[in-house]
């Protein structure tokens, strides 16, 4: 007797046990589902606003929290309409692994940018922005952050406006930072890059082209860099944010960065530059030259000319045409940049300049 009433005491003791174990199975699905955390937008860039020309591009960035892997973001400008951005073709930005997202966007009044799932359809235009729901996870926009309004200092080069980079960039292998104050235009309107010491630190310097001109003729009538360090690099380089998949539709004409055995220390490229054939070298001749290159669908043309682009039969001193993984236009801009290889510690490097007396584009 005293035997069966231990059985059902124990009994009863287990089924409670159970009881108290679902419940807290229950509770904790009911806390961990209340305690989800919808998917934010914040921007830590964004341009300044105004409508200016319709050719303006500008940078635009900042952070996702809690997206999931296959999830991107979708840019908008207001410009009287919401337009997606950078183009209508391009409508998508990759978010890194790091959780940031970076793009070009042309200028407006108010910037926007959408959360989107994998297989949304963004529209080219609309007169309000969509609420979540619907393959939108998150909306925010530029008037939720004015903190993020960026103003970037601009110089005027050659009849066009260039950006001047301040933010550090990972050119150059290391992280180099940047300077406004090595980058100006002299008083007979020639460009100024150079390398300095500030603070202890060598600081670099870069210009972009605030718009974007697609296939045609580029030149850049640069006076000696024959002189350059084995260690500086002057970079004449084409670069979309928007262009992830092509490369970020990288072309560069590149001066210095260490001494090849044959003693060809300059070089066309078109990226990826791992690949052998993609790379071009030749020895960066002495004083005045005209880099230039002819891009057209499918045929990437290089030449270095000595003298002036206007000088009537400057001899052609070195020539390259490319034809394999050429990529296609987007919103590619033109830049130049005067940045440090390698780390900065071991060995210093010295301090630098480049002068480029022009630049000129030809459709």
């Amino acid at each position: 007797m005293a035997e069966a009433t231990n059985r059902r005491n124990r009994k009863a003791f287990t089924m409670k046990q159970a009881t108290v174990l679902i419940l807290i199975i229950l509770l904790s699905g009911c806390q961990s589902r209340g305690t989800v955390v919808s998917p934010t937008i914040k921007f830590t860039r964004v341009p300044q606003t105004g409508l200016g020309s319709p050719d303006k591009l500008d940078i635009i960035q900042g952070r996702v929290e809690g997206a999931r892997p296959d999830q991107q973001i979708v840019l908008y400008v207001k410009t009287g309409t919401w337009w997606v951005q950078p183009l209508a073709n391009a409508p998508f930005t990759k978010i890194q692994g790091d959780s940031s997202w970076i793009n070009s966007t042309h200028l407006g009044s108010e910037y926007a940018a959408l959360l989107v799932e994998l297989g949304y359809h963004p529209q080219q235009a609309m007169n309000d922005l969509p609420t979540p729901g619907n393959g939108v996870a998150a909306v925010a926009t530029s008037k939720d952050d004015p903190s993020a309004s960026t103003v970037s200092p601009t110089l005027q080069f050659s009849g066009y406006e260039w950006r001047i980079r301040t933010a550090p960039s990972g050119r150059g292998d290391h992280l180099n930072p940047y300077s406004p104050a090595n980058a100006w235009t002299d008083a007979d309107g020639a460009l100024h890059l150079r390398i300095a010491r500030e603070s202890d630190k060598w600081t670099c310097a870069e210009v972009t082209l605030t718009r974007s001109f697609g296939y045609g003729q580029y030149y850049f009538v640069v006076r000696d860099t024959s002189h350059l360090g084995p260690r500086i690099v002057f970079s004449m380089f084409t670069w979309d944010y928007a262009g992830v998949d092509q490369n970020n539709r990288e072309m560069a004409i590149e001066i210095g960065g260490g001494s090849e055995p044959d003693s060809k220390n300059a070089r066309y490229v078109v990226q990826p530059f791992y690949v052998a054939a993609n790379v071009a070298r030749f020895t960066a001749p002495v004083g005045k030259v005209t880099h230039s290159f002819r891009w057209e669908p499918g045929r990437l043309s290089f030449s270095t000319r000595g003298g002036s682009v206007t000088d009537p039969g400057a001899d052609i001193l070195s020539e390259h045409v490319f034809t394999s993984g050429i990529p296609s236009k987007g919103v590619e801009s033109v830049r130049m940049a005067l940045y440090i290889l390698g780390q900065t510690e071991n060995p210093v490097p010295s301090e630098a300049e480049v002068v480029i007396d022009k630049f000129e584009y030809l459709p």
